[in-house]
């Protein structure tokens, strides 16, 4: 079943994903529960672990193997 997305909807998660990043960023290291928490009031976990691994994927963070997030792009 094809679930289709709105523009909105496409504008909102790429927003949360940023703002993600722009923290990793910002911190240059961050323990992911540590933000995770921060950010726990409007993100599930899954969407949460979801949004990490896009960016690992895209190159612009390093998941340590204890947890902890840390900003690599230039």
């Amino acid at each position: 079943m094809k679930t289709t997305i709105t523009k909105a909807e496409l504008h909102a998660g790429l927003e949360t994903i940023k703002a993600v990043a722009d923290a990793v960023r910002e911190l240059k290291r961050v323990p992911s529960g540590t933000l995770y928490a921060t950010v726990m009031g409007h993100l599930s976990l899954s969407g949460y672990d979801k949004i990490v691994q896009i960016l690992c994927n895209a190159g612009v963070i390093r998941k340590h193997p204890d947890h902890t997030l840390e900003w690599i792009a230039n």
